[in-house]
């Protein structure tokens, strides 16, 4: 059994990633069970530790006035963005002794193709990048970490009626040349967060061999932010 948190809309970047570790140190130490968390975020730009200078457009200033934040942190990929009207994916998940990391990826891919095909948007993914693709436009990112060699942190970011143009910022991660999109604008009608996110769900237990129990725990009411003018999905 593991247990699915969310979905919760526009939870606080920081206060998410530190629940996020502190659940895996716990499940790390046996004390936790396995979850994925589903969720969205206000406007924030993560840079991973394969991130350049030369990958972030803005400057600090300009994110900042645009009413994003930007923060640095310990997945691995360069740049992307997160928001509101895209699903965020954090699978806390002890993955055993002798993990096989792109295995684990492959398996994340496989459950946003299988989801988006549930809403009639075919999808697939790279032999060379990691992610999921719609042609030569990005659908869906993907960075994770393993703590300890063992328990997986971060995850999927998949765009559903994101606003694609805060994507302008920086160079998504690190490929220039190439774009981003969403499900609603490939399926050419609005496919949200909460149709998309019980598939997902659906998917990631076929996929992964384990069934989900949703969790009573909620987020702090003040770790739960509302729309703003410059956040609109």
């Amino acid at each position: 059994m593991a247990r699915l948190i969310g979905p919760v809309r526009l939870v606080d970047y920081d206060a998410a990633n530190a629940q996020m570790h502190a659940l895996a140190e716990r499940r790390l130490a046996g004390e936790a069970d396995d979850t994925l968390i589903l969720l969205e975020h206000p406007p924030v730009y993560t840079a991973g530790r394969g991130w350049r200078p030369d990958h972030i457009v803005w400057t600090e200033e300009r994110i900042a006035a645009a009413g994003a934040e930007l923060r640095f942190i310990d997945r691995g990929g360069s740049l992307t963005f997160h928001g509101p009207g895209q699903l965020v994916g954090y699978p806390v998940l002890d993955l055993g002794p002798r993990p096989d990391a792109m295995r684990f990826v492959r398996g994340l891919e496989e459950v946003v193709i299988r989801a988006a095909a549930d809403v009639g948007v075919e999808l697939h993914r790279s032999e060379v990048q990691t992610g999921v693709w719609s042609g030569p436009s990005k659908v869906c990112a993907i960075g994770v970490r393993l703590m300890r060699m063992r328990v997986s942190l971060h995850g999927f970011a998949l765009n559903c009626t994101t606003d694609l143009s805060w994507y302008d910022a920086i160079v998504p991660c690190g490929l220039a040349g190439e774009g981003v999109t969403s499900l609603s604008r490939l399926a050419d009608r609005e496919i949200t967060v909460e149709e998309v996110a019980p598939r997902v769900a659906r998917r990631f237990e076929e996929v992964f061999g384990l069934s989900l129990e949703p969790s009573g725990e909620a987020w702090p009411r003040e770790q739960i932010g509302v729309l703003t003018a410059n956040a609109t999905a």
